[in-house]
């Protein structure tokens, strides 16, 4: 009877063939997955013996290789480098981006790194230059324009820049200098001689004519202000016989430094521009806006009035912007916002000066990096009564106690802004500013003047919310005189007091009373 061949009989036969093929045949034993640089050498033998070449998988990497930038095994087509393309694409990037990286590659921001702090703080320096004329494009554009216009038609110009201090008028003539230079060289034009002179440098006002001679023509020797200028005058006029080629672009910052009594150098100075056939171009420089009136109407009846261009001091809004733009190139938020709001705030209240701005941030900056070095735990600090806690300390357990925070950017502002008021309310005893914070909460809105009594009931409300406990009405009565004595209140000159009102602007109390957390709060 025939056999029936079942799965498992069939499948136990091929087995066994394969048994013995696998001991006769010794070539076919399995062998360990071979590397890729072997399997390439080995393909074509297995094609001649007529094996089934199968698609090779791809071979596994670790992790810790496939991270790594430097690897040999990810060449880059550029040249004959073996460079990643991660490396391809930073040296791609602009230096700034490439030098911010290279500080802030790190997984976070550390106060505690010298490099972050010392890159922070260069950022923040008066000294270095923004990347572009921020929040003074148009006056930058007039500039330009103005000094466009003079060296495409080979023609003499006068312009009068005026601003408060800080309001970037050096900035500006520093980058229309670069771009002149540029436009000059792109569009074919000659190039003018670029003159910077500072007049605070000055021993003589008269001394002006010398440097512009001394820079012009370095061999001549002149003994009196009248043979300065008639050199000059032969030298930046095409009638003289030594006409020079080029135009002369003469900066002159500080222009205050140069008005005598008779106004002569100011007028010589700019009539240098009416000149026949004059090759001077002159931009001068002062803070007083008020010049202008004063020296205008002498130059309009000379025939030499210039272009006025005035920089209006920076609104909050400005500096904040500014601000934001140069630490932009950094990967990681070293200031609160609230803190540069209020640095932003106060200085544009008071001045309009972006240096000083740039200096309260570096003080604020300054003050978190010496927080850094101190034992953590010294960092918290609270009042004796374990209620009131500082703002000029950042609580260890905070997570935003790496960055600069709205209390250190006010002990910056209180230094930077110093006034014996602030100065004053800040050495108060506590009971002191305590009565100080109501009665500046009781006298806003059109209210100067108030009563003992409804005194008495914010300050005791105040110590009740923060659980203080709270003097009598006597001792109530000698912080009020006390506080009158010092100037800070109006008391009514009686026996009893009556009546009480604020002899201070509650400005200053409330800026001088921020930097505790409490009567932030309270004020806000």
């Amino acid at each position: 009877m025939p056999a029936i061949a079942t799965r498992s009989t069939s499948a136990a036969a091929e087995e066994s063939t394969k048994s013995d093929q696998i001991r006769s045949d010794p070539v076919t034993t399995p062998q360990k997955r071979k590397l890729r640089s072997n399997s390439e050498s080995s393909t074509p033998s297995a094609a001649e013996d007529g094996a089934i070449c199968l698609p090779s998988t791809p071979n596994w990497k670790s992790p810790r290789l496939c991270g790594s930038l430097s690897s040999p095994r990810s060449p880059s087509p550029i040249g004959n480098e073996l460079i990643s393309g991660d490396e391809v694409a930073r040296k791609c990037r602009s230096p700034v981006k490439r030098s911010s990286e290279a500080l802030f590659g790190k997984s976070k921001w550390n106060p505690k790194d010298s490099e972050q702090m010392r890159a922070v703080k260069e950022a923040l320096h008066v000294s270095t230059a923004p990347s572009s004329a921020v929040c003074r494009e148009e006056e930058y554009s007039r500039v330009l324009e103005f000094c466009k216009s003079c060296v495409e038609k080979e023609k003499s110009g006068s312009l009068y820049v005026c601003g408060c201090p800080g309001t970037g008028k050096t900035m500006i003539m520093e980058k229309v200098k670069v771009s002149l230079a540029e436009w000059s060289k792109e569009g074919g034009f000659q190039q003018p001689d670029v003159l910077y002179m500072n007049c605070t440098s000055l021993t003589n006002p008269t001394e002006v004519f010398s440097k512009i001679l001394k820079r012009v023509q370095p061999e001549k020797k002149i003994k009196a202000l009248t043979e300065a200028l008639k050199l000059i005058h032969n030298v930046y006029s095409m009638d003289g016989h030594s006409s020079p080629k080029r135009l002369l672009l003469l900066i002159v910052d500080e222009l205050d430094y140069l008005i005598t009594k008779d106004r002569t150098v100011l007028h010589e100075l700019f009539m240098l521009t009416t000149l026949p056939s004059s090759r001077c171009i002159l931009i001068g420089i002062a803070n007083a806006i008020d010049l202008a009136n004063r020296f205008l109407p002498r130059l309009e009846s000379l025939n030499c009035k210039p272009m006025v261009l005035t920089f209006r001091a920076y609104s909050k809004d400005q500096i904040l912007r500014i601000l934001q733009d140069r630490l932009m190139v950094f990967n990681h938020t070293v200031f609160q916002l609230q803190a540069l709001e209020l640095c932003a705030r106060k200085v544009a209240a008071a001045s309009g000066d972006m240096r000083k701005a740039l200096s309260v941030c570096r003080s604020a900056i300054e003050m978190l990096e010496a927080e850094g070095k101190q034992n953590p735990i010294s960092q918290c600090l609270l009042a004796e009564d374990g209620t009131i806690e500082r703002d000029v300390s950042v609580s260890c357990c905070s997570k935003q106690a790496n960055m600069v925070q709205v209390d250190h950017m006010a002990l910056a502002l209180s230094k930077t802004f110093k006034s014996p008021i602030v100065e004053t309310v800040q050495s108060l005893p506590l009971h002191q500013q305590i009565f100080l914070c109501s009665a500046t909460k009781l006298f806003r809105g059109n209210k100067k003047l108030a009563t003992a009594k409804e005194l008495n009931k914010h300050y005791m409300d105040l110590c009740n919310s923060m659980q203080i406990k709270a003097v009598g009405f006597s001792e109530l009565s000698s912080i009020c005189r006390v506080l009158g004595d010092q100037g800070l209140l109006k008391v009514a000159p009686s026996h009893r007091i009556d009546r009480v009102g604020l002899k201070v602007d509650a400005a200053d109390i409330s800026f001088a009373l921020q930097g505790v957390r409490f009567f932030r709060k309270c004020l806000s």
